[in-house]
């Protein structure tokens, strides 16, 4: 038989796998996995990595914050997600008080349609003033969002009862709850205290949203989830008091699932410390840690006490990031990651020993889309979408602003170099990027509409 297209001779790496063979495609879907296989058109993968295409559930494109809104659109966001080997994203939904859940939904997928590059699917938000609007949560859950965000902090913050109320709705269709876990009392309280004595640098940051407090709200988040009987997804987990409280429901047989991000595995809390703006462009929540608990997540990926590494990507503007610095709360909260994700882990997880192949593409492509629906992709094998990444584990990296493909002109990775990167990111059998290449054009992703 000739496919379309096969991708001969590679290290075909699976969650479960590593084999080598020959991958045969035609149309969207792969259609064999074997020796010998024949396309009209071939390329050859020897001494390369075949892997799952990447897929990120946690990002934030065009997302307004306040006065700003990220900088990297549906369009060169997910430029840069194919760059860096990731074929699927997940973004937001926010609901206006007076606005449907449906009509929010269409109206974010008007924005995303004509821009994507790669597929995507979206989370639906439930803020304080969605809580009226529950029973529409079924509709959602039909037209294909299927996972839903719970904040425990900002403006969008929920209380415990209305935690309650948004977890049993959300149950109740069998859908996933994500959950934004911080204490946000403590952390206001904290602020106050730091700007009344006029402790205002970034500095400060990391230090108003304490570590134990994290784990606090994570503990308190899981046993209200525990109550309604509800599966419970904690995002952007920063520290080892959240993860001992994951390991532990989990090890009570709770459906208790976590994810960790690039800021969190390659940073530390020294960078709040630089002059300037410099100090302003890592502010994030929960915000980056001291640099023992990198070591720490890497156990915890390992251990799968943490399923995923996803990237809260939500940068903005150096100019906006400087124009708050008179107080540190105040700085626009977000960082870029959505590139390097795939890249960073092989060689600070892979190549350090910290993780395997196999549980690389587990937390960066298979567990993904495991935990949130996403029924054909994530993995390699007939009849799933042909997402493939063709892995250069010997080609090397060094990330700078002009290096990446992202929109905010700053990285905190400067300087890194990685021995491991993507030559070529395949989307449904097409190739949309290849040796630095950008092949697809925008409003070819689709919105993958989500089910359990």
């Amino acid at each position: 038989m000739t496919y379309d297209l096969v991708i001969k001779n590679g290290t075909v790496v699976t969650a479960v796998s590593t084999t080598k063979a020959d991958i045969g495609i035609i149309g969207e879907k792969i259609a064999a996995i074997g020796q010998d296989l024949s396309g009209k058109r071939e390329i050859d993968a020897a001494g390369k990595l075949v892997t799952p295409g990447a897929i990120d559930v946690h990002v934030h494109l065009e997302m307004p914050i306040g006065d700003f809104i990220s900088t990297d659109d549906f369009y060169t966001g997910t430029r840069a997600a194919a760059f860096g080997g990731t074929t699927t994203i997940i973004d937001f939904v926010e609901t206006a008080p007076d606005e449907t859940m449906l009509a929010a939904l269409a109206a974010r997928r008007a924005k995303a349609d004509p821009k994507v590059l790669i597929d995507y699917g979206l989370h639906m938000t439930i803020g304080p003033t969605d809580i009226a609007k529950l029973d529409q949560i079924p509709g959602v859950y039909a037209a294909g969002c299927a996972s839903f965000k719970l904040y425990m902090a900002y403006g969008l913050r929920l209380h415990d009862g209305e935690l309650l109320q948004a977890l049993t709705a959300v149950c109740d269709v069998d859908g996933m709850p994500v959950v934004h876990a911080e204490n946000w009392d403590v952390i206001c309280a904290l602020i106050a205290q730091n700007v009344a004595g006029g402790r205002v640098e970034p500095h400060w940051h990391p230090r108003s949203r304490p570590a134990l407090l994290e784990g606090e709200a994570a503990a308190r988040v899981i046993d209200i989830a525990d109550y309604v009987g509800t599966r419970l997804y904690i995002f952007h987990v920063s520290c080892q008091e959240t993860v001992a409280q994951i390991a532990a429901a989990r090890l009570r047989g709770l459906p208790i699932y976590g994810e960790t991000c690039p800021q969190y595995l390659l940073l530390d809390w020294s960078l709040y410390d630089l002059p300037g703006v410099a100090g302003a462009l890592p502010v994030c929540s929960p915000p980056i840690r001291e640099q023992a608990q990198q070591t720490y997540l890497w156990q915890a990926l390992a251990q799968e006490n943490l399923q995923v590494v996803s990237t809260d990507h939500c940068p903005f503007a150096l100019d906006e990031k400087a124009s708050r610095l008179g107080n540190y709360s105040q700085i626009p909260g977000g960082v870029p990651s959505i590139e390097i994700r795939f890249g960073a882990v092989y060689q600070r997880g892979v190549q350090n020993g910290a993780l395997t192949l196999n549980q690389w593409v587990a937390a960066c492509c298979t567990r993904p889309a495991q935990l949130f629906g996403l029924q054909q992709k994530g993995d390699i094998a007939v009849g799933f979408d042909a997402d493939l990444v063709i892995f250069d584990p010997e080609r090397p990296f060094t990330v700078t602003p002009e290096s990446l493909h992202e929109a905010a002109g700053w990285t905190l990775y400067e300087g890194m170099s990685f021995l491991g990167w993507p030559q070529t990111t395949l989307s449904r059998g097409e190739i949309i990027v290849h040796d630095g290449e950008l092949l697809a054009q925008p409003g070819r992703g689709r919105f993958v509409k989500r089910a359990f």
